[in-house]
Formats: C-alpha cells, sequence, structure tokens
C-alpha cells in the first residue's frame, strides 16, 4: 500500500482594511451654525463603508436630533473624538484649541478662513501637516464650483425670503407685501450681479409677485440670466442715471460679488435711497457692496435696529436657513468622499483629481495657495510640482 501524498491546501488570503473615519464636530461659532449633513446623507456615506462619529448635540441648530443620526448608522461621541478622525468636516473657522488636537496628517473639509486673526489656527495645521482642502474652490469636470454655487444661491433665495419678511412686519417694517395686490403696485427689488446668487434673488423675488431689476456690467452674463428669467425682470448694464434711479425707488437692494466692484453704493448714493430700505451683502467680502452703510450679521439682528432711521446692510443671508445647507451639502459631499474613497486616500485623490486639488490650501506642511499665504507672509508651494515628487 503506497504512502499517503501530502497535497497544497489553497488557503484564501484575505486583507484587512481600516475603515474611513469621518468627524463632524459641532460648531462652536455663534454667528455660523450650518452643519455638512442630515441624517440621510451621513447614513449614505455609512453604507459605503465609512465610519461617521457626531458630537453629541452637533445637529441640534438644524433641528435633527442624535437619535435620528444613530438609526443612520453614526456613532454619537465626543468633540475630542470627532477631531481624532481620518477626515474632519468643520464649516466655520477652526479654534486654535480645536486646531491642536486634529490628528497628524488628517484631512480638514471646510471654508477658507484666511483673515490675519486665522494665522495662528494655520501654522498649528501646516506643523501637524494637514491637508486642508477648501470647499468652495472645489470644482467638477466641466469647472464649475458645485459647493460654492449652492451656496451662492441659498444665499440669494434666503436674502430675498428675510426681507419680504422684514417689509411685512407692522411694527419694525412698513407692514406691506413684497407683491402688492390688485389695485397695490408691487414692491421694488433691485440686484445687483447676474451670478449665481443673483439669479436666484431675482427668481424668488419674481416669484413672489415684485418688481424686479437686474444690473450687470458684464452684458454676455446678464443677457445669458435675462434668457434663463424671463421677460418679467428688468435687466440693465450699470449705467450711473439709471442705477441712481433704481436706488431712489428701490425697496430692496441685494448685491452680490459679479455687481459689487462696479456698483458699489457709497455714502452719497446711501442718502438718495428709501427710508426703510432692505439692503442684503452677499458678496464674499461683506461690506465690499455697501461700504457707507453699517454692516448687520443676521444671527445678531434684533426686530427694532432699523428704527432709529438710519439704513443697514444685512450679512450672511445663507446662516440664517442652516438646515436648508446641510440638505443641499450633503449631496455634493457624498461626491466628493467618494472620490476620495474610490482612489485609496487624499494624496491620490489630488493627483489624480483636478478638481480637488484646485481646492487645497495646506499639504503635508506645506502651503499651496497664495490667499493663506500671503496672510502667513511665507513662500506659495505649486501643489501640481509638490504631487508630482512627492
Amino acid at each position: 500500500m503506497e504512502a499517503p501524498i501530502p497535497l497544497e491546501e489553497v488557503l484564501k488570503a484575505t486583507t484587512v482594511q481600516r475603515q474611513v473615519v469621518i468627524g463632524l464636530p459641532a460648531s462652536q461659532n455663534v454667528l455660523d451654525h450650518r452643519f455638512p449633513l442630515t441624517p440621510e446623507g451621513a447614513g449614505m456615506l455609512v453604507d459605503r463603508g465609512f465610519r461617521v462619529k457626531m458630537e453629541k448635540g452637533a445637529a441640534s441648530h438644524i433641528h435633527y436630533s442624535d437619535e435620528a443620526y444613530t438609526a443612520k448608522g453614526v456613532e454619537i461621541c465626543s468633540r475630542a473624538d470627532t477631531l481624532q478622525a481620518d477626515i474632519v468636516v468643520y464649516l466655520p473657522a477652526l479654534s486654535l484649541t480645536d486646531a491642536r488636537q486634529i490628528r497628524r496628517g488628517a484631512l480638514l473639509l471646510g471654508f477658507m478662513h484666511a483673515a490675519p486673526e486665522d494665522a495662528p489656527v494655520i501654522n498649528t495645521l501646516l506643523q501637524r501637516h494637514v491637508i486642508w482642502l477648501a470647499l468652495e474652490l472645489l470644482t467638477d469636470d466641466a469647472g464649475r464650483r458645485p459647493f460654492a454655487d449652492i451656496l451662492h444661491e441659498i444665499d440669494g433665495c434666503a436674502a430675498i425670503a428675510i426681507s419680504s419678511s422684514l417689509l411685512a412686519d407692522a411694527i419694525h417694517g412698513k407692514g406691506i407685501l413684497l407683491g402688492g395686490v390688485a389695485g397695490v403696485v408691487p414692491c421694488e427689488v433691485m440686484i445687483i450681479g447676474a451670478d449665481m446668487a443673483g439669479c436666484a434673488a431675482a427668481r424668488t423675488a419674481l416669484g413672489l409677485g415684485a418688481t424686479v431689476r437686474l444690473f450687470d456690467t458684464n452684458v454676455y452674463r446678464l443677457r445669458d440670466a435675462l434668457a434663463a428669467l424671463g421677460h418679467g425682470v428688468i435687466g440693465s448694464a450699470i449705467h450711473p442715471r439709471v442705477f441712481e434711479s433704481a436706488l431712489r425707488s428701490a425697496d430692496i437692494v441685494v448685491a452680490t460679488d459679479s455687481g459689487a466692484r462696479e456698483g458699489s453704493i457709497g455714502a452719497d448714493l446711501v442718502g438718495v435711497m428709501k427710508r426703510g430700505v432692505i439692503c442684503f451683502d452677499l458678496t464674499s467680502n461683506p461690506g465690499t457692496a455697501f461700504p457707507g452703510m453699517q454692516l448687520v450679521d443676521l444671527e445678531l439682528a434684533a426686530p427694532g435696529d432699523n428704527d432709529g432711521g438710519g439704513r443697514l446692510c444685512y450679512i450672511n443671508a445663507g446662516n440664517a436657513v442652516p438646515r436648508t445647507v446641510a440638505m443641499a451639502l450633503s449631496n455634493t459631499f457624498v461626491s466628493v468622499l467618494d472620490d476620495i474613497l474610490v482612489c485609496d486616500g487624499v494624496a491620490n485623490a489630488l493627483k489624480i483629481n483636478a478638481g480637488l486639488r484646485s481646492a487645497a490650501l495646506i499639504f503635508l506642511g506645506k502651503c499651496v495657495n497664495r490667499s493663506i499665504a500671503r496672510t502667513l507672509d511665507i513662500r506659495c508651494v505649486d501643489i501640481n510640482l509638490f504631487l508630482q515628487f512627492s
């Protein structure tokens, strides 16, 4: 009888892949309560294999309970735990304490905050080799900026909705309807800038029955806006006499980035405006459009602010509707994080995806954005060269 011959046994080889952890700290900024994800959006990330950690009560400002998130697979934990995640998503400006707690080499997704007072925070992030991407700079394959565009659209819609409410206030406002009724002339809305925010404001005001005048220095952009909005909107280039005439009769004035440079309203023009006019500055640098007015953040606005007769300019319109912001941003966040997951890491994603590269502010201890470099007074490194040799 032949002796048994030993045979090779094929064993299944497996690799254990660690789940990528996403941290969602609560906003500690009293003027910015925006939150990036709804329970449904967070649940979509969990379904894709991410592990999502959220600070207790972080979504209270958008009226979602912790239970709504745990039902979708989100873990509720401390702030320190969320800041130690692989990917930290935080929209307001970071505090220095938070910056020191972020894990070395982590990815920070947020907005760019490059004021001089932010320099200590940025230096800390550089020392910790954090990769910081500014969502408003991120582009898609067509060169559009999905995060910036949706926030501008929300700003435009919110500015008109809030203005309508302020005008209708019988005690501190004029007690009038924006659109009027049969036999009553509707209010006039003047919009300076035919960009995404301006078009959103015009469409909302037109839907409420107001008379809408849209101004822009770029005739091609104005033509495209009027084609999309229809004949109900009155469009014009910014001619001084026409511009001043519209200011005199406007009940609401909204200024956006594309119109603020040529259509800024100084102290001389402020004097011709109606008493009780509602003004909104939707520019990326508040105060640019209405340099002669007192700026009032909507979060700090009180009903009687305008009772003294002085003209005020409201800013941060989108912050007044944080739940809408969360619902809108959730869709785009899922797509961006999918790209990072598919590319097996942020560095690979930046090499492959030009849209992500355009959003990079700092990368592994190097400043790769000119605005950030000016704030810190340091040299800016070209991220394309940096990635090529890294």
